[in-house]
């Protein structure tokens, strides 16, 4: 059994913020995290599941948003891959 998580980047009611909504494709759970650091937090919560052994999360997102934010989030995962690369002393492949 592969265990895969989906991230969909969505913007929030007020069209200034983002939120990301988590779902687990095993079992069909999703969580609302309305920051990237609620995301990290919640990816592994649910990834406990599984021995912390995640195959792939695929990304995707709404038509709405907009380039600026993409961009804060892909700052965002790299300053989590940076870090997570630092504390394991291991490269991780994007």
């Amino acid at each position: 059994m592969s265990v895969v998580f989906e991230a969909t980047i969505k913007v929030n009611i007020d069209k200034k913020n983002w939120h990301i909504e988590l779902r687990d494709t095993v079992d069909d759970r999703m969580v609302k995290c309305l920051t990237f650091e609620l995301f990290e937090e919640k990816l592994e919560e649910l990834g406990q599941d599984y021995g912390g052994n995640i195959d792939e999360v695929r990304w995707m997102k709404d038509e709405d948003v907009s380039p600026h934010m993409m961009d804060e989030l892909r700052m965002k995962m790299a300053e989590a891959k940076a870090r997570i690369e630092e504390s394991t002393g291991e490269a991780i492949e994007t």
